[in-house]
């Protein structure tokens, strides 16, 4: 689906070599002096912002390849980013709530856009009651409280996101509206592609082969998404930096091995120390490592968000079934 968008932004390229230098364009690539700067916190926001923008705006991405968002502090050159910026997006619910100081920092007014959800997925532990609501309704003002900042890790989610990315660029740059349509729309039919090549990777797992036992609890969205039981994690906490107690390594441990897990999964921005140390107590495998917060570096099978989370059902499948299968998606 690649190829249709390229020509739209190149095409208009060659009608205006026949007028004016400066005679505007319609769609395609921008008219000289339309090129919005935007800016856009975290790897995967600043790739999906980059899908839709194509060449019609500027995108200064925040946080680089392998950097963990739950540890960062504004740099002059993303203050200086923001200063000139018409469009801040940002990911929301707390994950990059520095982006607030940046703002105060730059001195002006752009548009901030907040792109998560307003809700946290709901996820099976292993041997959880789905049925103690009682429980529930005790634990739904925490809830309410501390939101799953992770929403990429639903498709859904970033479909629904595409939309508003496209019409606040559009705003940015009318100019430019039938680029970020096209863009929009390519985009979308991808986001598409991947959530049923995953389905259908995740259906050919057996049910209860579906454990999962990361770094961190950064994968909410994923597993409420394609029906996977969330053993435990290195560090029970949506942020990376929180610190396990000794106890809780050998509760987890203890769980893995009932649980009968054959996978423990480091990620990509986290030491994985700790998934390795589980490992090797339990006899599980730590060979399969995914993109929980941050897009890894050019090159990788991560580089991109179609691909982190491809890499991610793959990886899965493989350890899910030890080694006996693997998830590959077409179309991306």
């Amino acid at each position: 689906m690649r190829k249709p968008v390229a020509l739209l932004l190149t095409l208009p390229l060659l009608f205006a070599a026949c007028g004016g230098e400066d005679d505007p364009v319609a769609g395609g690539a921008p008219a000289r002096g339309e090129r919005p700067v935007v800016v856009a916190s975290t790897t995967q926001l600043g790739d999906i912002v980059r899908q839709v923008a194509g060449d019609a705006a500027e995108v200064h991405q925040v946080l680089q390849a392998n950097s963990d968002p739950h540890d960062y502090e504004p740099r002059p050159d993303d203050v200086k980013a923001v200063a000139g910026a018409k469009v801040v997006f940002e990911s929301g619910n707390e994950l990059d709530h520095w982006m607030e100081e940046m703002v105060e920092q730059a001195g002006t007014k752009p548009t901030e856009v907040a792109i998560a959800p307003d809700h946290t997925p709901h996820t099976v532990a292993a041997g959880e009651d789905e049925h103690h609501e009682e429980e529930a309704a005790e634990g739904e003002e925490h809830a309410e409280s501390e939101f799953d900042p992770h929403w990429w890790h639903d498709p859904r989610n970033v479909a629904a996101a595409v939309p508003v990315i496209r019409d606040e660029l559009t705003k940015a740059a009318p100019g430019n509206a039938d680029t970020f349509r096209a863009n929009a729309d390519a985009y979308l039919k991808k986001v598409q592609t991947l959530d049923q090549g995953i389905e259908t990777c995740m259906s050919q797992v057996p049910e209860a082969e579906r454990k999962l036992v990361t770094s961190h609890d950064a994968f909410g969205y994923f597993t409420a998404r394609y029906g996977i039981t969330v053993v435990g994690a290195a560090t029970p906490s949506n942020s990376a930096q929180a610190q396990p107690s000794a106890g809780e390594l050998a509760e987890l441990a203890a769980v893995v091995r009932r649980e009968r897990v054959k996978a423990i999964f480091p990620e990509s921005s986290v030491n994985p120390e700790l998934a390795k140390t589980i490992a090797r107590q339990t006899g599980a495998k730590a060979d399969y490592v995914l993109y929980g917060d941050s897009l890894g570096p050019e090159g990788s099978p991560g580089a991109t968000y179609l691909g982190m989370e491809a890499a991610n059902a793959d990886a899965m499948v493989k350890g899910f079934t030890g080694d006996a299968q693997g998830c590959s998606i077409a179309g991306l």
